[in-house]
């Protein structure tokens, strides 16, 4: 199991009480700079098993698909990779967290203040997390309630290979108080902090803590740690020894109460792409007849065909 820490400093850059306002602000100035390309939606609830699924229906999409088509072309022309982090947007640029991680704007954004975790140097988004990005973590949880996620490769729904987590405030739409799939998670009988969620056809474990009391982020990042390498266990996701690389895909989320890790075959069913969002109950689609697609399979089985029904073998 890879437990070994890199000698970064462990320095914190986030100054308490202002990342919310400096994320509304940023926000505010990339939208009129044109840096911040946000991405328009309608959505409706569907409802399976007690879960109000939200269903976003992105008319303007294209945008972000010509960007990255336009990534793909340069890479080609260049034969380099084109990373988006590196050098940075300055004007995505919210504020500096630690001596590895910054804060950026999600560039495509659907909600305000959806917040992007990168690391400074570059890594692969196919490595573990470590300290360092759990510390990193914390610290804007500690400043924003919200739902942070990890999209572990191209196959749990990454579109980039730059090593990053996201952020989202809470709640992810007015009409709900909290997340969609919190009734589900009230099912969970935890042992010994861990559990799965009974009503989740597929593959998942989901740890509670509470780290609220603790003012060093970098003791929280440890110990959020712990809960991660428990819950690739628990789901047949074995680390490679003195590898920092993951041994197969996942999406990965948590609150400031509970994380959750979920194995994943597949970035998309049919036309429905799906990223860690999915498993917290907010879906996409791309028009009517993906949206009739996903009320004629339900969204429970459209998530269980991208994910596993038992342990996978790695």
């Amino acid at each position: 199991m890879v437990r070994e820490l890199s000698q970064k400093s462990e320095t914190l850059l986030l100054k308490p009480g202002r990342l919310w306002n400096q994320a509304i602000a940023k926000t505010e100035y990339a939208r009129q700079t044109g840096d911040l390309k946000s991405i328009e939606t309608e959505y409706q609830l569907i409802e399976q098993d007690n879960i109000s699924f939200v269903i976003r229906s992105l008319s303007n999409i294209t945008r972000k698909e010509e960007a990255k088509a336009q990534q793909k072309l340069q890479e080609v022309k260049t034969g380099k990779y084109i990373d988006p982090f590196l050098p940075y947007n300055p004007n995505l640029f919210v504020c500096d967290i630690s001596a590895s991680h910054l804060c950026l704007l999600n560039k495509f954004n659907i909600v305000d203040g959806h917040l992007l975790i990168v690391t400074r140097d570059f890594e692969e988004q196919e490595n573990l997390l470590n300290i360092h990005d759990f510390a990193a973590l914390w610290s804007c949880m500690k400043e924003i309630d919200g739902l942070a996620f990890y999209n572990g490769g191209p196959a749990a729904g990454s579109s980039q290979r730059h090593k990053h987590l996201q952020l989202l405030p809470l709640p992810l739409i007015p009409d709900l108080a909290c997340l969609p799939i919190q009734p589900a998670i009230d099912q969970v009988r935890f042992q010994n902090s861990l559990g799965i969620i009974p009503s989740f056809p597929f593959i998942n474990a989901i740890a509670s803590y509470d780290f609220t009391k603790i003012d060093n982020p970098f003791t929280v990042g440890k110990l959020m740690l712990d809960c991660y390498y428990s819950l690739l266990e628990k789901v047949g996701l074995n680390l490679l020894d003195n590898s920092p690389q993951q041994p197969a895909a996942y999406n990965f989320l948590a609150t400031r109460k509970w994380m959750m890790v979920i194995p994943r075959s597949r970035d998309s069913f049919d036309s429905i792409a799906i990223n860690s969002l999915g498993f917290a109950g907010s879906l996409f689609v791309r028009d009517q007849t993906g949206l009739e697609l996903l009320k004629e399979q339900t969204p429970l089985n459209v998530l269980s065909s991208v994910a596993y029904s038992k342990l996978i073998e790695n």
